[in-house]
């Protein structure tokens, strides 16, 4: 449990940075510097999982890229949603940047309160998902 806290302190430590680093600018995002930035994330991810398989060993690590890799392919559907909604509503390519960046942070935050409910009904009702329990 002491290690989450370190990892998600440079998580967030690192948003607030790309976040301060995008609300700089008023222009919108080149391809070049899209794919550097995905690259950087990319690496920093790989780089957290060569250290949980030191850590924690080869099967967490594997459940982690596994997990990670699930993540990147329904996140690269989202694009196509994204440009579909953009589209649809005429959202002006200057805006789409800080229209995305809001939508992203919601999707986060939401993401957080449903897992810590999730956690807390599973806490509350154990029973419903133990199979010893059962009938």
């Amino acid at each position: 449990m002491h290690t989450w806290v370190p990892f998600n302190a440079f998580v967030i430590l690192l948003l607030i940075l790309d976040l301060i680093l995008l609300q700089r600018r008023h222009r919108g995002i080149s391809t070049r510097s899209a794919l550097w930035g995905s690259a950087v994330w990319i690496a920093l991810a790989l780089m957290f999982n060569v250290g949980i398989y030191f850590v924690s060993g080869k099967e967490r690590a594997l459940e982690f890229l596994t997990g990670y890799l699930v993540e990147k392919a329904l996140s690269i559907d989202n694009v196509f949603v994204f440009l579909i909604i953009f589209a649809h509503f005429r959202v002006p390519a200057e805006c789409v940047e800080r229209v995305n960046l809001w939508g992203s942070l919601g999707a986060l935050i939401l993401r957080l309160l449903f897992i810590v409910a999730g956690v807390a009904l599973l806490q509350r009702f154990h029973w419903a998902i133990s199979p010893s329990e059962r009938c």
